[in-house]
């Protein structure tokens, strides 16, 4: 097993939502004890899973502290199994969805990519990984086991792709 970095936690601030179930913090990764990190975070901000019920004071924290609220985001039903994947103003979006399908939606998840320029990327990657599950992607997931266009990621991506044979088959 390789070696993985230690983060702490650090809750900043008190509950920012609470039902009878679930309370949402807001917090902080720090580098845990050892060496400083090689690599830059891929996201801004992150949060997994949270009911919708969160959705407004979520939206009222990070517009005010001035962060960005555009990146990707995912709409899960009662089981978490998510149900849509997308990328643009996470939290208009969401409410969007959650009044389109008020019955199916309970949780979102959502991804501020750091930099822009990689949210489709992302979004490419947890659409493929969803797949048929996602009910409400009909225009961007692929059915079967036909792979997904490579021209979905950035230019300069090495690649390898799987395609058909053309021509007559084996018999």
């Amino acid at each position: 097993m390789a070696n993985k970095r230690t983060f702490r936690k650090r809750k900043i601030g008190s509950i920012r939502w609470l039902d009878n179930n679930w309370s949402v913090v807001y917090g902080k990764l720090q580098q845990g004890p050892g060496s400083p990190p090689k690599t830059k975070p891929l996201f801004k901000c992150v949060g997994e899973k949270i009911p919708f019920g969160a959705l407004r004071e979520i939206e009222k924290k990070l517009q005010g502290e001035g962060d960005e609220v555009e990146g990707v985001y995912i709409a899960h039903d009662s089981m978490g199994t998510a149900r849509y994947v997308g990328r643009g103003k996470i939290f208009n979006r969401l409410k969007q969805h959650i009044n389109n399908y008020p019955n199916e939606l309970v949780y979102f998840s959502f991804f501020v990519v750091k930099d822009k320029q990689h949210e489709r990327e992302v979004e490419t990657l947890l659409i493929r990984g969803a797949g048929p599950l996602l009910e409400f992607n009909e225009k961007k997931k692929g059915v079967g086991i036909y792979p997904g266009d490579v021209k979905d990621y950035e230019a300069g991506t090495d690649y390898f792709e799987r395609q058909i044979k053309k021509g007559r088959k084996a018999s």
